[in-house]
């Protein structure tokens, strides 16, 4: 079969050391979002990603900057590391004339990826996750939930602002799907953050009618109280998170 007309395979392996993605098919139009989604997803499982995309077809060499789309989406949170595997050197070098390389790095096999990668890498996140049935009960043991891990991490003193901004993107969830509470709260150097995944495409985002509200809308408050929030696509929906630094800590 040309190569033009291979259908789309994606192949996830989730592994304590890293996520590998290997990718087979082509990459256009009609798959790029699915390819995007698929490195995005990874990326919030595992502390660093491989994409091997030795066997992925770009008819059009622009359809590669699909892989610093997904970098992007990650750089305030998760902030992993994502590197390219390919075997043919011209596609490397393709690559590499795309602007590609400016933003992930490109490696010939996996072992040189993981080889390299991994000593770049600085101390692993610490990470815990839990699903709640969609149900307001479920705020109090989440809330606890936060709690814990961060005591059993020593970091205490910014579970207030954690559990503030747990229960606000759990009501929001509650309020605009009906999907359950997937929470999710790390560590990192100096950070706590806390991130909720629904299953709604539809971006969580504060309006500009809501400036003329008066009172604080649950978005503004996690504006408020972090360092950072957004959106991340993952397939079937979203994760909302937000980034607490020490200077939001209550």
């Amino acid at each position: 079969m040309h190569p033009s007309r291979s259908p789309l395979t994606v192949d996830v392996a989730i592994a304590p050391a890293a996520a590998t993605v290997v990718l087979g098919g082509v990459l256009d139009a009609t798959t790029y979002l699915v390819i995007r989604d698929a490195v995005v997803k990874a990326a919030l499982d595992a502390p660093m990603v491989l994409v091997d995309v030795t066997a992925l077809h770009a008819p059009s060499p622009s359809a590669w900057a699909v892989f610093t789309s997904a970098r992007w989406l990650v750089v305030d949170w998760p902030n992993v590391p994502i590197g390219l595997v390919c075997a043919h050197t011209a596609v490397r070098r393709v690559l590499a004339r795309n602007g590609i390389t400016r933003y992930l790095p490109v490696y010939g096999t996996a072992t040189a990826a993981r080889s390299a990668m991994a000593s770049n890498l600085g101390p692993l996140r610490q990470r815990a996750r839990d699903v709640w049935p969609a149900t307001p009960t479920a705020v109090a043991p989440i809330r606890d939930f936060v709690t814990h891990r961060l005591c059993t991490w020593s970091l205490s003193a910014f579970a207030p602002t954690a559990c503030v901004v747990a229960t606000v993107l759990v009501e929001n969830v509650l309020q605009h799907t009906d999907s359950d509470l997937d929470v999710r709260v790390e560590a990192g150097d100096d950070t706590v953050t806390v991130a909720v995944t629904d299953g709604s495409p539809s971006l969580a985002l504060i309006h500009e009618d809501d400036e003329l509200l008066g009172a604080l809308t649950q978005l503004q408050i996690v504006d408020a109280l972090t360092r950072v929030w957004g959106n991340t696509p993952v397939p079937g929906g979203k994760v909302v998170w937000g980034v607490i630094g020490p200077e939001n800590r209550l």
